[in-house]
């Protein structure tokens, strides 16, 4: 069995989302989230999306890493 550390390709591509880099960055320009906005609670998950990334962060589980990368793309600093 091969063993892979997550990416944010590969998490895109668990989330069900285009996972080229050109897609990221769109997906990130297009979705870019307020401070006050917790990553899991953004509008554009769908339910199946929020609550993976949830259960991902509670267990601080193997993704836990790539959803914290993705939630700092996603809350760009001013």
């Amino acid at each position: 069995m091969e063993l892979t550390t997550p990416t944010l390709a590969t998490l895109f591509e668990q989330l069900g989302l285009d996972s080229d880099q050109g897609s990221i960055d769109a997906f990130v320009s297009k979705h870019s989230l307020p401070d006050d906005v917790k990553l899991i609670d953004a509008p554009f998950w769908t339910p199946q999306q929020a609550r993976f990334l949830k259960e991902e962060l509670r267990v601080d589980a193997e993704w836990a890493p790539v959803v914290d990368e993705l939630n700092e793309l996603l809350h760009p600093q001013k």
